[in-house]
């Protein structure tokens, strides 16, 4: 799958364009523009509902569009055969928000199995590639124990290093930083950076995380109402005049999130008729 030579000078690897999604009569995304670039840790942020994980469902080609187009690498993913699409998953680790270990399954084996399950090598090969990436992920020592005897953020760990088993173009991570204590999550945030550049990886982190995902990302897209409301490096979105992405970054209780829920009057409901919604 060669990328073709607009894409080449134009250094994005996902090109997303003017992408249109429901589910039943929910509109999730109303004409979303993204492109994301070769080499860059990308965010996707917004609050919880706004379909930040089902955009990288999108990207994968486990949902299809309602309109609009996802290109990978040159590809137009949602015009694969199915065959093609599948080559093309080989091409992106994914990084569940659980982890996704195979519980019956020690560590080693678990970063083995997409080396087993998509290539020949040798079993040699094979034992040498896993202990290079749990290596890299500092767990190579823990190869023997079983999901169930790791902490939370040692699974996250070897599910990374069986993300990246097969040495991807492109990792896309699901809320990594959720449920973790402040040192596994600045191990996380550490690794994400260490690896993307490492490896000359793509990497695309969707969170609601905006401390920990701000100080590893060069660029962030900020999602609400199925639109972009604004996107852009950390610091720049930092001093934006969005009201929106203001309260956002800085977990403002009130905005244009509103902190009520739609009701009338607090006065008119007090001295209304009892016989209201809500009273039994």
């Amino acid at each position: 799958m060669a990328t073709d030579a607009a894409d080449q000078h134009n250094g994005l690897l996902v090109e997303i364009e003017n992408l249109h999604f429901s589910r039943g009569p929910r509109q999730v995304f109303a004409g979303v523009d993204i492109g994301i670039r070769r080499g860059e840790v990308a965010a996707i942020m917004g609050p919880s509902g706004s379909g930040k994980t089902t955009l990288l469902r999108l990207i994968g080609g486990q949902l299809r569009p309602d309109a609009g187009r996802i290109r990978v690498d040159g590809v137009d993913v949602h015009s694969l055969r199915r065959r093609q699409l599948y080559q093309l998953r080989k091409r992106m680790g994914m990084l569940f928000q659980s982890g996704a270990l195979f519980t019956h399954l020690n560590c080693f084996e678990n970063v083995a199995f997409p080396l087993r399950e998509h290539t020949r090598l040798s079993q040699a090969l094979i034992r040498h590639l896993v202990l290079i990436k749990l290596e890299a992920v500092g767990l190579r020592g823990a190869r023997d124990l079983y999901p169930a005897e790791l902490s939370g953020g040692m699974g996250r760990r070897v599910a990374l290093a069986r993300a990246i088993a097969l040495d991807p173009m492109m990792v896309m991570y699901d809320e990594p930083f959720s449920g973790q204590d402040p040192i596994t999550m600045g191990i996380l945030v550490r690794l994400i950076r260490l690896l993307n550049d490492a490896l000359g990886l793509t990497s695309i982190i969707v969170s609601h995380d905006v401390a920990e995902t701000a100080e590893i990302s060069d660029h962030i897209h900020v999602i609400s109402a199925g639109k972009i409301v604004e996107s852009g490096p950390p610091a720049a979105l930092r001093e934006s005049r969005s009201e929106w992405v203001r309260q956002f970054l800085n977990a403002l209780p009130d905005g244009p999130v509103p902190f009520h829920y739609p009701a009338r009057p607090l006065a008119e409901d007090l001295l209304g008729s009892s016989a209201g919604v809500g009273v039994s």
